[in-house]
């Protein structure tokens, strides 16, 4: 297969009709998000050598700046590395910025590898009770304001739309800067990006098996209580249902 025969057949999906000319971020955007999904899925393997920028660019009938700006977005990401002469290698997986919530959204834009969703939960099984208590230590009214509002907006919208996933998020991120733990802090959009894909996830193929929200409550009760150990079991009842609740939706 020639080179300019991989760049048409990689990039198919792609639907620049869609991105209006001028919106250069935006199209950057989209040949990333092809090209780092075929990444994240195996399509391109560790060591692979990316389509050169000439055959990509007349493939897609774009600019070869676009292309550029595209392929800096993934080596932020730790996904390629490109050099003079060399052209643009795939990076082995333990260079991957995994925890980039936009990696996170490529790796669940197909169906994910079941080692990295149960990395996932043990990150967060790691991260998130022991949050929870410190969260239950250090919180003030504002973050407990953040959390209830957050819990009436999973209520209202359920956990089967965006909102209330996005309300979902917001409560594990509320959670994470209420520990007032710079670098805690950090991992919040990394945590949430996991908590809404995990959840998203499990709802592909059914309804998820049970209501998570009362586990949520637990865990707000907890830390409003300024009850430690309460908040750190309840968080880590939270985590191990969620890993239960997933596991169910990738056997079935």
């Amino acid at each position: 297969m020639t080179e300019a025969q991989d760049a048409q057949d990689l990039t198919a999906d792609i639907d620049l009709r869609r991105i209006p000319r001028g919106t250069g971020r935006r199209l950057h955007g989209a040949i990333a998000h092809k090209l780092g999904t075929a990444i994240v899925s195996g399509e391109y393997a560790p060591g692979d050598t990316l389509s050169g920028e000439v055959a990509f660019s007349e493939a897609l009938d774009v600019s070869r700046s676009a292309y550029r700006e595209a392929i800096q977005v993934l080596a932020a990401k730790g996904l390629v590395e490109s050099r003079p002469k060399a052209g643009t290698r795939v990076l082995p997986r333990d260079r991957w910025n995994l925890l980039d919530p936009e990696v996170l959204a490529w790796a669940f834009s197909s169906e994910p590898d079941v080692q990295f969703v149960r990395a996932l939960f043990e990150l967060r099984a790691i991260v998130e009770p022991a949050a929870a208590g410190l969260a239950a230590e250090r919180r003030d009214r504002t973050d407990l304001k953040v959390m209830k509002d957050a819990l009436t907006g999973m209520r209202h919208h359920s956990l089967a739309n965006a909102a209330g996933r996005a309300a979902d998020r917001d409560f594990h991120n509320a959670i994470l800067r209420a520990t007032h733990n710079d670098a805690l802090v950090v991992l919040s959009a990394s945590i949430g990006a996991a908590v809404n894909w995990t959840t998203q996830f499990k709802q592909r193929a059914r309804a998820l098996p049970r209501n998570p929200i009362p586990d949520h409550v637990r865990v707000y009760d907890a830390i409003a209580a300024q009850d430690v150990d309460g908040a750190t079991k309840a968080m880590r009842t939270l985590v191990d249902l969620a890993l239960e609740d997933t596991r169910s939706a990738m056997a079935g």
